[in-house]
């Protein structure tokens, strides 16, 4: 019988501690940003039916990319792809009860089976962030500013970034009454802009053309006109003077107040997910290492009702780990890694009773502590702690022990104090 393999399920990855301090570190964030907009963390189950995704996620996600199966009762499932149906159900569940506007949020992994690639894997990690209730645009407001709030949490500059917005009823606008479009050849060319920036404007052009048809060359002479515009202002008359344009300027008057400078306009934004009914942006690193989208979001009002109850507006946001991470070190953002571990305690000869205890009232006294039981030679117990990346070491004998005053050293400058039990706690929880 050959060996199994200890590599991860192909687009998994191992959090090893160094790894998932990091993740500690994106998800605190998170947490704490969320909190203080007063958004309420929640929590949602691992499986879903196939129903709730195939009703409004898209085929593609639903077809192609969710990880389904039949369970024992005979009922067909899958493992979470996104959050956003699963909060929906939840919130028709309890649409009564709920008071609005409702500012939830959750921290959770989710799979899709897709082609890995960097920043793409198939288990990842999403904060999703959701407010129910809000119809006007002060909901898309808040929910960007958080995104903004967020990148800044990281110690990011507003050139780090840039949030670029669209409106999906200008999209739609644009689509049948600007370029004169019918559903289907709609759903094809959103799905193109949706692509432009993957692929060569040759293909561009040529698959517009196609999706034209015969009304191929003013169509492309007006995709023109669209692409030149660097701003509202720039738009098509008649694209200019619509609702959905108005709306797109009242929220950058609304974020330009809350200090948000990241923002610019997108007519080529479109969002992938066929739930979106409103506003949508995205966040796109700036840095050339990787210069691709980080998260986005928007306005999805048609998803409560579709689970029987009354229908209410919804705006949401999810950002992921492995794309914030990718982000985070390109920018040079990451912060030092420690281990949580404040101290390890080394034995000297035959202390361990009196050590342990030692442990015990420092683990009292709120200190992460680690006991050495190996009963190993003094240099492996200073080689396992500096390699664990434990800040200090202190050393119990059986003369520290009667003495109370113990041997304190700092690993990193490698000085080493003689302290009582009290300034040995004052000394770690400075730090």
């Amino acid at each position: 019988m050959s060996s199994l393999s200890s590599q991860p399920y192909k687009g998994t990855r191992d959090y090893y501690p160094d790894d998932k301090r990091i993740q500690n570190h994106i998800f605190s964030v998170w947490r704490k940003v969320s909190e203080s907009f007063g958004y309420e963390e929640y929590g949602a189950p691992l499986l879903e039916p196939i129903e709730i995704y195939a009703a409004k996620s898209g085929q593609e996600l639903t077809n192609e990319q969710t990880y389904t199966f039949t369970d024992r009762g005979g009922r067909l499932v899958s493992i979470r792809p996104e959050m956003t149906p699963s909060i929906s159900r939840m919130v028709a569940a309890r649409r009564q009860e709920l008071a609005y506007p409702a500012r939830l949020y959750s921290i959770a992994n989710f799979m899709r089976y897709e082609r890995p690639q960097r920043g793409r894997e198939r288990e990842f990690w999403q904060l999703n962030v959701d407010i129910f209730g809000a119809d006007g645009v002060g909901a898309e407001a808040e929910i960007i500013a958080m995104a903004d709030g967020i990148m800044k949490a990281y110690g990011a500059q507003s050139s780090d970034y840039v949030i670029k917005v669209n409106n999906r009823k200008l999209i739609n606008y644009m689509m049948a009454q600007y370029f004169g479009l019918d559903g289907v050849q709609a759903q094809l060319m959103v799905k193109l802009f949706d692509k432009k920036s993957k692929i060569s404007d040759q293909d561009f052009t040529d698959q517009a053309t196609e999706i034209f048809g015969e009304g191929a060359e003013s169509g492309l002479t007006k995709v023109k006109k669209l692409l030149d515009a660097t701003s509202m202002a720039d738009l098509p008359d008649e694209i200019r003077g619509s609702s959905a344009v108005k709306e797109v300027q009242e929220l950058f008057t609304l974020l330009e107040r809350a200090g948000v400078d990241s923002l610019v306009f997108d007519i080529t934004l479109m969002r992938g997910l066929d739930y979106y009914t409103g506003m949508v942006f995205e966040v796109f690193d700036t840095h050339p290492d990787n210069s691709r989208s980080l998260f986005g979001g928007g306005r999805y009002d048609g998803l409560v009702g579709l689970f029987g109850a009354e229908p209410i507006s919804a705006v949401g946001m999810a950002p992921g780990g492995t794309m914030i991470e990718n982000f985070l070190t390109v920018h040079n953002l990451i912060p030092e890694s420690r281990s949580t571990t404040e101290v390890y305690v080394i034995v000297l000869g035959e202390a361990m009773r009196g050590a342990s205890k030692l442990a015990q009232d420092l683990r009292e006294a709120g200190i992460n502590v680690e006991l050495d039981i190996t009963d190993r030679k003094l240099d492996k117990q200073i080689k396992a702690a500096v390699k664990k990346n434990i800040p200090y070491i202190l050393f119990a004998g059986e003369s520290e022990i009667e003495t109370e005053i113990y041997t304190l050293k700092d690993v990193t400058s490698e000085d080493e104090q003689k302290l009582t039990f009290d300034q040995v706690v004052d000394t770690v929880k400075g730090r």
